[in-house]
Parts: structure tokens; sequence; C-alpha cells
């Protein structure tokens, strides 16, 4: 069986297509290239690359590779529709790179916020087993091995925890010296505790409808950042690809290699990009 083929039918495993926000989301195989990359040589085990955003500098480091068959970007790379495909556009320019060097790409995106064990239920890990977890909104129709699965994510404490505490385990869960915070006055003060977490990874606007004594996103516009404090709530933001990012290595690299070593194929070898990176920095 091609690589590519079998990528789609684990990563269909993983995060069932069925799950993402058809409405405005776009996924599953975006390019199909037409004469797949063959390897060099046989010792040497096809690879799957994994991103979050697909930029140059990361199109270059999965072209370089010449292992690389298969591009797994979070965010899709084509998001709307296209009349052209020119060089002078940076999008259209690094899908025809990977098309010209025989590299297919894939993006599961929503999907993979909403399947279990996807992106919001990693986020909630920082917390550890100190309380427990439900969806903000389920699935009308989960598949089967998602019954579980919906968008967004609420985090209960078995004990309140003072807002720092709180603040201290995201920061440590993601590996961040350093995030944004609108912190309401009663949880500064410790005059309440946090009770209870809401999680939306990247961009938690939708959140904001569904109670919370702390959100959890990576961005959020100023407006419901101030709807959120009228609420009595605090704002955590992280910058949007943070919330993200970790699950790569944590949870989709060793769950696409289970799978792919176990459908009867040829060795696959799935890396994570190491130039991929949020483009937000504090200086």
């Amino acid at each position: 069986m091609a690589l590519l083929k079998r990528v789609m039918t684990s990563m269909e495993r993983i995060a069932p297509l069925s799950l993402a926000e058809h409405a405005w989301d776009n996924v599953g195989l975006l390019v199909e290239a037409p004469y797949p990359r063959t390897r060099i040589a046989a010792t040497t085990p096809q690879r799957v690359f994994l991103t979050i955003d697909f930029t140059s500098a990361v199109v270059d480091e999965a072209l370089n590779d010449t292992s690389v068959g298969v591009i797994i970007a979070y965010h899709p790379p084509i998001f709307r529709g296209l009349k052209k495909l020119q060089l002078k556009d940076s999008k259209q320019r690094m899908v025809l790179q990977c098309v010209a060097k025989g590299v297919s790409v894939y993006s599961p995106h929503t999907s993979c916020d909403s399947c279990e064990d996807g992106v919001n239920d990693w986020l909630l890990k920082g917390f550890g087993d100190a309380g427990s977890s439900a969806v903000y909104v389920p699935s009308e129709k989960p598949p089967a091995g998602h019954e579980n699965s919906g968008k967004g994510r609420i985090f209960t404490f078995n004990n309140p925890q003072p807002v720092q505490r709180v603040i201290e385990q995201i920061k440590a869960h993601l590996g961040m010296k350093f995030v944004r915070a609108a912190i309401h006055p009663t949880h500064s003060s410790n005059e309440k505790l946090i009770s209870t977490v809401g999680v939306w990874a990247g961009s938690g606007s939708e959140m904001i409808n569904h109670k919370a004594d702390l959100y959890l996103t990576g961005e959020l516009g100023h407006h419901f950042v101030l709807e959120a404090l009228e609420q009595n709530s605090t704002v955590v933001l992280c910058e949007h690809s943070n919330t993200e990012r970790g699950y790569l290595s944590a949870v989709l690299k060793p769950k696409l290699e289970d799978l792919l070593s176990k459908d009867g194929g040829e060795a696959v070898e799935v890396i994570v990009s190491v130039t991929d990176k949020d483009p937000l920095v504090v200086v």
C-alpha cells in the first residue's frame, strides 16, 4: 500500500474527518502528488513529517529530507479557493514545491481538536489527575472510538487551586516562561480559587459562551477578554500555536507510528519539524 494511503487510513482512526468544522475548515488530503517521491536507498525508511504551520522554512526542512513522502500540516496550507498557482504567491509556491518534489500534504486541523485524545485533551494533561474533564459541546454523531469527542473541554479540580498555581501548571506543561493573563481581581487576591478551567486550542472566542473560572486558549480578541472579566473569569493566553504544537510529539507522533507499524506495510518513521514555531515571542 502506498505511503499516502496508509497515512490517510491511520489519521482517519486518530482524528476522523467527520469531526471537523466543515462549515469553515478545510481538512483531509489537500495536496496529492501525482508522482510520489521514491526513496534514494532501500535501507532508509520512508518518513512522515509533522508540523503545525506550513511555512517556507518548514517546507524547506521537509523537502530537504529526501525520505519524507507525506507532510501532515495541522493548519491547512490551502484554506480558500485558488484561481491560480503561481510562484510569486508564497502559499502557492510552497504547494507547487511539494508537488514538484512528489510530497503530498494532509491536514487534520479541527478534527484533531475534537477527537478523543486530541489537542484539547492534551492541553488538559498539564493538570494531571487533579480533577476530571468533560466536553463543552459534544459531537452529535461521534464515530466509533470517539464517543467523548466534541468542541472544547472543561476541567474541574477536585480541590480548587489558587490562580497562580494554575498558571504555573500551564506554563510547565507548554514549556513556556511567560504567558499573557487577564486575572480577575477576586482570583488575584485569592478571594476566590479556580475550580474550573475551560480549554480551547488555538483561538478560543467560541469558548466564552460557556462558563469557567479560567479560560485557557491561544488567542482571544480584546473585547472577548473584557467580556470574560465581566463574567468574573480569568483569561490565560499562550499564543495560538503554542496551545497545539506539543501535541505533535507527545501524542500524534507515537500514535501514528504505532498504527503504521501494524498495517503490514514497510517501516515508516514519523518526525516532527524542528523549525516550526509560533511567530510571536516576548522581547
